[in-house]
């Protein structure tokens, strides 16, 4: 058994494709800025795109929300499902 060309010398293929270089969007808060929405825990609908399908808070790493503006958007929420206007869980 002879080695083929595409090997490496240390016995491994080499990578398909060369790959590029990894490229982080920056990322910028929805709630900053002059036509930035507020944060209000009457509008629901925008609360909601806040919310996993299962109910939760997303995260600010996620969302890419300041660490302010998510301590308020927390805030809404939690005072919208007290008001029971978003739900605390969605069960399947």
């Amino acid at each position: 058994m002879s080695e083929s060309n595409d090997m490496t010398p240390a016995g491994r293929r080499p990578a398909v494709g060369a790959r590029r270089p990894f490229y982080r969007r920056k990322k910028s808060c929805p709630f900053s800025g002059p036509q930035a929405p507020k944060i209000d825990y009457k509008d629901v609908r925008l609360l909601s795109r806040f919310l996993s399908e299962r109910g939760k808070i997303v995260p600010s790493r996620i969302t890419a929300v300041s660490g302010k503006k998510q301590r308020e958007l927390a805030q809404a929420i939690k005072r919208a499902r007290f008001l029971a206007l978003l739900p605390y869980v969605i069960n399947d």
